[in-house]
């Protein structure tokens, strides 16, 4: 079994509980819908939250006008979010179904951690070819924390009485920062933050990105 569908299956056996028990972590993060805020003023739409899980972060653009769809690699994920009346299919990053340059924007939040580096660029080599010429990416990723210094990456194979089969890398946010510029897309702002609330303690990195407007 690839990767991917290991990962798929993982995110299909939990998507139930996970949109029960993240989909309205927002309310608790002022910090991260502050980002959001700032990413629909700058991208405008349409805009693809890729990863989108059960489209808590989609609905929150979608409630400040932003023309928005959600894209995850589970299925089960996607009729998730479907119940928050946000329209989302099924999609690998790495093949993304999306016409070139039709996107304004495009967020990623915490799904290129599950892939490997080959993998990671490959992804974004698509956001830069579905971004139009000036387009924004917001992305965010998992650095380092208690257990784990950045470059690690953990294992799960049980989670909320599951057995699944997912690997979690922390970046580390100057190389993101140089594979991202491979692909065409300049950082424009970093935001690095520390875990609060509920969620799991970890540090995280924020790229808001740009496409070249000349391309």
């Amino acid at each position: 079994m690839s990767d991917a569908a290991r990962t798929r299956r993982s995110y299909d056996l939990v998507a139930e509980r996970y949109a029960a028990e993240l989909g309205d972590e927002l309310r608790h993060k002022p910090l991260d819908r502050a980002l959001l805020d700032a990413f629909a003023e700058v991208a405008g739409g349409p805009v693809a939250d890729l990863g989108c899980g059960p489209a808590h972060v989609a609905a929150y653009l979608a409630g400040r006008g932003v023309p928005v769809v959600g894209m995850d690699l589970s299925p089960a994920m996607c009729a998730a979010a479907a119940k928050s009346g946000i329209p989302a299919s099924a999609a690998d990053l790495i093949a993304l179904p999306i016409r070139s340059h039709a996107l304004n924007g495009l967020i990623c939040l915490y799904a290129v951690i599950h892939l490997d580096t080959d993998h990671r660029a490959a992804a974004y080599a698509e956001f830069a070819r579905v971004l139009s010429p000036g387009g924004h990416a917001l992305i965010a990723f998992h650095t380092s924390d208690a257990d784990l210094p950045t470059g690690g990456a953990r294992h799960l194979d049980a989670w909320w009485g599951h057995d699944v089969d997912l690997t979690f890398h922390f970046l580390d946010p100057a190389a993101e920062t140089d594979a991202l510029a491979a692909a065409g897309l300049t950082v424009v702002a970093r935001l690095d933050r520390a875990p609060h609330g509920h969620e799991h303690a970890s540090n995280r990195c924020y790229l808001l990105l740009r496409r070249s407007p000349t391309d």
